[in-house]
């Protein structure tokens, strides 16, 4: 049972031994008092915050201090209708303005999205001499004919990636491989007018040769085995990007 619900007594009995703290409650009166009140006439509240009722506590003397779920609320009051507003005159009607003349624009020319080349492959020995790095004038014919190719086009990334043989040692094939990828890409700079953000070179070396192992034989770089492994020494330049 909650110490609301207390007797007088007990209030009484608590009251008393607040004492020591300097706090004194009314004595009772012949006004019957729903809670106890202290000298000051303010309800007594225990440590827990909570009221303490008296003998004569009855529901109907509840206050909203104390128990204010039993406190009657009062109804809200519902405001009167206002008067209904005066009928507006009626309108006056004005005559319709002349429709606009229409206009029809002309559509929208269709712009066709054609996906660019994704990926042209140049025969190293067609753009560079036997183990070097500077673009032949054949090889420059052939890449303005690529330049001229892709006029039009919006590029996103264009991507210059070297390739040799397996003739030589890995760390000098790598070399050549990026030194020529690197020069395919100054001469797109320089000679198509392509920003330098939107070209990368790389080179791959000897690691995607085309021909198989064991096809081309020997270890020499003689004349055959050179011609031999022709395909492996090659520059792939892939497109990305649509006209």
């Amino acid at each position: 049972m909650k110490k609301t619900k207390h007797t007088l007594i007990l209030a009484t009995l608590a009251a008393l031994s607040s004492l020591n703290m300097g706090a004194a409650y009314a004595n009772i009166s012949d006004k019957k008092e729903g809670y106890l009140l202290d000298t000051r006439s303010i309800v007594v509240k225990d440590s827990y915050n909570e009221c303490w009722r008296t003998g004569y506590w009855t529901p109907a003397m509840a206050i909203a201090e104390c128990d204010p779920k039993l406190v009657k609320k009062e109804e809200p009051k519902v405001a009167a209708p206002a008067p209904a507003p005066a009928p507006a005159p009626a309108p006056v009607m004005a005559p319709p303005p002349a429709p606009a003349p229409v206009v029809i624009a002309p559509a929208a020319p269709v712009i066709e999205k054609v996906p660019a080349p994704t990926k042209l492959t140049f025969s190293a020995d067609s753009l560079f001499a036997f183990n070097k790095a500077v673009i032949k004038p054949e090889g420059q014919k052939k890449l303005n004919k690529f330049l001229e190719d892709i006029k039009g086009i919006h590029f996103d990334l264009i991507t210059v990636t070297g390739h040799a043989d397996r003739i030589g040692t890995p760390k000098a094939n790598m070399k050549i491989s990026v030194k020529r990828a690197e020069a395919v890409k100054a001469y797109l700079i320089k000679h198509g007018g392509i920003a330098s953000i939107k070209i990368k070179a790389i080179g791959k070396g000897e690691t995607e040769p085309v021909t198989k192992p064991g096809e081309c034989k020997g270890e020499k770089p003689t004349k055959e085995l050179i011609d031999c492994k022709q395909p492996d020494r090659r520059v792939e330049v892939e497109v990305s990007g649509t006209k």
